[in-house]
């Protein structure tokens, strides 16, 4: 036996052991590789029940938001319709005390008129009694 012979025995014993080292990696790798596809099942599995909770909350509170908006413009077409029936009292009653200020001064200044007339003849009267 020569040293290239030795030399091949020691390559070939050494080639093996790479191809067990090799198969060995292969084997583990492959042993997590299965082990994160058994998590990726289980989370997916975990997931698909959030999924569905998520798109609940989801629907829910568009419905609530929906519902709000309806409630509030109820409100505003109730504030808007209490400021128009203001706005027709204001209006209705400045026409109102239009309409009546000027016969009513009238008639206080007639009375007045009357009554400064009255009262000077009865102090004219009195004076020609005494």
């Amino acid at each position: 036996m020569g040293l290239i012979d030795i030399l091949l025995v020691v390559l070939i014993i050494a080639a093996t052991v790479l191809c067990i080292a090799l198969i060995y990696y292969i084997w583990k790798i492959s042993n997590a590789i299965n082990a994160m596809q058994t998590d990726m099942n289980e989370l997916s599995k975990n997931l698909q029940p959030l999924l569905i909770s998520t798109n609940e909350l989801s629907d829910n509170l568009k419905e609530i938001t929906g519902n709000a908006k309806a409630h509030v413009d109820i409100s505003k077409n109730v504030v808007l319709s209490i400021k128009d029936r203001v706005d027709t009292i204001l209006h209705f009653e400045e026409k109102v005390r239009r309409g009546i200020e000027g016969p009513v001064m009238s008639f206080i200044q007639e009375i007045t008129a009357l009554n400064n007339g009255l009262n000077t003849f009865l102090s004219h009267f009195r004076k020609k009694d005494s």
